[in-house]
């Protein structure tokens, strides 16, 4: 009866841990929203110059990133970094890369299609008034800090990281770059792509 007992108790406890580790959220180095945060609806304007909303989120997948096609570094070695994220995901999950400019000044519709057609024509290029613009980077968790200077060549401060929106228009969740002696920050592709993928499968609806 004492071997039955103990029987039972080793079926229940490996039950048991089998529905913890099932249910328990995806181990990642990246921020998750437990609760996705969601975005509230925006007008801002593509690469080809054609309105974009709230809606163009929905149904699938996002990453965001934030840049300017004037940035000597980080936004041209991080656009080449999601390219080979979304070509090693887009298979088997909807996706869609945002490069959200923080220039609107300098970075026209015509321009941002020039710049992002390099790295993929297939990701969007928006862009709008900083009064469109900064609500919602501010809701996507990120930041931007621009110079009122009239010079013609400015640089613009601006999160490394990337921002994860779900398919119901909610941040899910927000990629960190890595920050090593010598190098700008930039995300890391393997890891942002094991990741993506393991907060994609635990929240996918």
């Amino acid at each position: 009866m004492k071997q039955l007992w103990l029987g039972l108790i080793v079926i229940l406890v490996s039950f048991l841990s089998a529905c913890s580790n099932e249910n328990s959220p995806p181990d990642v180095d990246a921020l998750v929203y437990e609760n996705a945060k969601p975005l509230s609806d925006f007008t801002l304007n593509d690469q080809r110059g054609e309105l974009v909303t709230k809606q163009q989120f929905l149904g699938q997948w996002n990453l965001v990133f934030l840049g300017y096609t004037s940035c000597p570094d980080i936004c041209p070695l991080t656009l080449a970094k999601l390219n080979a994220v979304y070509k090693n995901l887009q298979a088997d999950y909807p996706l869609q890369v945002w490069f959200l400019s923080v220039d609107p000044k300098r970075d026209t519709p015509a321009k941002r299609k020039q710049y992002i057609d390099y790295f993929n024509p297939d990701f969007l290029a928006v862009s709008g008034e900083h009064k469109h613009l900064f609500p919602v980077v501010r809701e996507l968790g990120l930041i931007y800090a621009i110079s009122d200077s009239s010079e013609s060549e400015y640089a613009v401060d601006h999160s490394a990281s990337v921002a994860m929106v779900d398919q119901n228009g909610a941040v899910r969740a927000i990629f960190k770059p890595e920050f090593k002696q010598g190098s700008v920050p930039l995300i890391n592709a393997t890891t942002l792509t094991q990741e993506f993928k393991k907060i994609a499968d635990y929240y996918k609806n």
